[in-house]
């Protein structure tokens, strides 16, 4: 599958959210020194997301560094009236999850890491389901490969060579 790799401009307002922070301790001969892990996802609400990890010794600085590793890893996602184009499954490591399109009024039907991709690409009626593992570091991923595999109409339309009209139609 093609992913649709996205150049950020400066023009394009993204808004960042925590999904995860992870406290790793580290002991030596002189104590426990903490280090922290922050899993981040930023989007547009409007198709484009991304995901990133930044690690450091403070939480904030953490978040930083995965809000800019997050810039670098953008995508664009069809969203469709709200939720996505059709049905669609994905599996990154243990995590596997499903997604399914929704009627206007449902929300997001969704846990945890799951929400957080879903709510910052845009869409606000879906359906959907993990498996297996929960780790967020897998769920994003699962989630962010299941959304860059959709595929709406008009690219449909367009490998295949003909108008949206004559797809709709048969």
């Amino acid at each position: 599958m093609a992913i649709n790799k996205v150049r950020i401009s400066s023009d394009v307002e993204l808004k960042d959210r925590l999904v995860a922070i992870n406290r790793v301790t580290k002991v030596t001969k002189g104590g426990r020194t903490f280090t922290f892990a922050a899993i981040v996802v930023v989007g547009n609400g409007d198709g484009i997301i991304g995901w990133g990890l930044g690690k450091a010794g403070e939480v904030t600085a953490a978040i930083a560094k995965g809000v800019e590793s997050a810039k670098k890893n953008l995508v664009r996602v069809p969203v469709l009236k709200g939720t996505v184009p059709h049905e669609q499954s994905a599996k990154f490591g243990g995590a596997e999850v499903f997604l399914k399109p929704a009627s206007t009024g449902t929300g997001v039907v969704a846990g945890g890491a799951m929400r957080a991709v879903l709510e910052s690409v845009g869409i606000c009626d879906v359906l959907a389901k993990s498996k297996g593992s929960s780790n967020p570091h897998n769920l994003v991923k699962a989630t962010i490969l299941a959304l860059s595999e959709m595929r709406d109409a008009y690219t449909v339309a367009q490998n295949r060579g003909v108008s949206v009209e004559k797809v709709f139609r048969g």
